[in-house]
């Protein structure tokens, strides 16, 4: 398998006061394919980690590379060209746009890419229909609940194909239902489409869809204990 996400030595320390070390000396590497949870007390780091990957934030020290590419090369531009092209990332708040139809938000990482509209149709109704909401593009956020609106953030995420997925608590508001519908698609749909993904996780039951579970702490970035 090839190793699409590296991280080497990477550190983040937030400003105070007082100041606050979040990660120190951290070391990662995820191949393709691959889908990993990482778990972790709250505030140890865990959606900075994704951050970081994603080149939301940039780290304080060490090196984080996206197929080899060492992402302090990039200017802001290009990470973000980067970002669009190459990775979905889930947020717990959704983040759907209201002013917009289902499926125009689901469609803006295609037309944000250049796919030309009737293409982005057309790939916006198959990917509603595989997270269970077709014939909704055209309804208006404030008609779908909580569990439709994570299915809509989890198809705009999915929609260009992007090679890397990251999820941060994408089930922490729902139902326990919801929560497993959910945790099955983001592990179906990852797979299938070949991506490598890391859902980041307060639930045990969440993490065991994962290939393996990471547990984030001072210490590091290490497998966790049966």
């Amino acid at each position: 398998m090839s190793v699409l996400i590296h991280l080497a030595a990477v550190a983040k320390r937030f400003p105070g006061p007082p100041p606050r070390q979040v990660l120190r000396d951290l070391d990662f590497t995820l191949n393709a394919g691959e889908y990993v949870a990482v778990m972790g007390e709250s505030g140890v780091g865990k959606s900075t980690l994704l951050h970081l990957i994603a080149g939301l934030d940039r780290p304080d020290a060490g090196a984080i590379q996206f197929d080899g590419v060492d992402l302090s090369t990039l200017d802001d531009n290009a990470t973000t060209r980067l970002r669009r092209r190459h990775m979905g990332f889930v947020f717990q708040a959704f983040h759907v746009l209201p002013h917009l139809t289902v499926g125009q938000n689901v469609a803006l990482p295609l037309l944000l890419n250049g796919v030309p509209r009737s293409e982005a149709r057309a790939r916006v109704m198959e990917m509603l229909a595989a997270v269970g909401l077709s014939g909704r593009a055209d309804s208006p956020p404030r008609e779908l609940s909580g569990g439709e609106l994570q299915r809509v953030a989890i198809a705009r995420a999915l929609v260009h194909a992007p090679r890397l997925i990251l999820a941060d608590e994408p089930t922490g508001n729902l139902d326990r239902d919801s929560a497993e519908s959910i945790q099955a698609l983001l592990r179906d749909q990852v797979k299938r489409t070949g991506a490598a993904g890391i859902l980041v996780t307060h639930s045990s039951r969440a993490a065991a869809t994962t290939e393996r579970v990471l547990l984030l702490s001072a210490r590091g970035l290490h497998a966790r204990q049966a």
